[in-house]
């Protein structure tokens, strides 16, 4: 009998399978039925920043002309704090329902005063935080070192302010992602989760509106994860990695692990196939592992990172080189 316990963030969980922050993980009930699925943590909907901006800004907007100071003020304090109080009591509602970690997480695109909400969650009851950042590069004149100080500053912020282990989820858009991740690591970060689904942008040409792309990944999208997963194991072994985007069954699961990943953080897969999913994923990776005679996760983690290979080049840009020039 294979032992699928695993750790992540200082967490005991009984498997590497977390659900990622989305619409999955926004209820009491729709967590306890990924609990029962086999889920072993999940990260709950994201508090969004610039969700609270906009709808500030669209009741400001109604009547800007007769706005008193004053109400600017009460109607900000009353729509942030509305907004964060109904974060913290899902918070404290899920941990009385469930026995599995939770982990709080908030989006959030600058590293003002708000952040210090961050501390809220940990007395609501979170175990860990999963700090969600992307920040879209539109002012030509603010420069790459710029905007990649704004992730550091809000981490650093932030763990001034809690206790519980934070994680920062980010998308691959860095000139140097192995730079960057240990920046984050150096600020306190424990695990970081690669990568970020955005949104991405469609055009309808039938009514001439911009739309939107796809919402959901492809198990396509998993190699792009799993080359930074084995570098980013390689360059700091030290720090977690939460392997995330195109884990859609069990053998994507085995190999996120295989390059170094010390749990997979699922969302796609869910939404499409339901909750029942993570069984059969589970089932897989046992029966992965009793074929190799694994025991633990340990036992294989990180086996195939870059590190570990005697090839290395088979995770960098040559290898795709040589695959087409073999078929000439």
């Amino acid at each position: 009998m294979v032992n699928l316990e695993t750790t992540y963030m200082g967490l005991k969980l009984k498997n590497p399978i977390v659900v990622a922050s989305s619409g999955l993980t926004n209820s009491v009930e729709k967590i306890k039925s990924l609990e029962e699925a086999g889920a072993a943590a999940v990260v709950i909907k994201s508090l969004f920043e610039e969700q609270i901006n906009s709808e500030v800004s669209h009741l400001i907007n109604k009547d800007p002309q007769n706005l008193y100071p004053e109400a600017e003020d009460y109607i900000w304090n009353y729509t942030r704090n509305n907004s964060i109080t109904a974060h913290l009591e899902l918070v404290k509602a899920v941990k009385k329902a469930v026995s599995i970690p939770i982990i709080a997480s908030i989006n959030c695109v600058t590293s003002k005063e708000w952040t210090s909400f961050a501390h809220d969650f940990e007395k609501a009851g979170a175990d860990a935080l999963e700090l969600n950042l992307f920040v879209v590069p539109t002012d030509r004149k603010q420069s790459g070192a710029d905007i990649e100080q704004l992730y550091v500053d809000v981490l650093a912020k932030v763990k001034k302010e809690v206790n519980i282990p934070v994680g920062v989820k980010i998308g691959s858009y860095f000139s140097n992602l192995l730079n960057m991740v240990e920046k984050l690591m150096a600020n306190g970060a424990a695990s970081v989760t690669m990568f970020n689904r955005f949104y991405e942008p469609d055009i309808n040409l039938d009514k001439l509106e911009l739309s939107s792309s796809e919402v959901f990944s492809s198990p396509a999208e998993m190699s792009r994860t799993l080359r930074w997963v084995g570098l980013v194991n390689s360059a700091l072994p030290k720090l977690e990695i939460a392997a995330s985007t195109g884990i859609h069954d069990g053998a994507a699961v085995a190999k996120q692990l295989l390059a170094g990943a010390q749990v997979a953080q699922l969302c796609s897969v869910v939404y499409i196939e339901g909750a029942q999913v993570l069984n059969g994923i589970l089932s897989d990776l046992e029966a992965f592992m009793e074929k190799w005679n694994f025991e633990t996760i340990d036992a294989f983690r990180g086996r195939l990172s870059y590190a570990k290979l005697e090839d290395p080049m088979l995770y960098e840009r040559a290898q795709f080189m040589k695959y087409f020039s073999s078929k000439n």
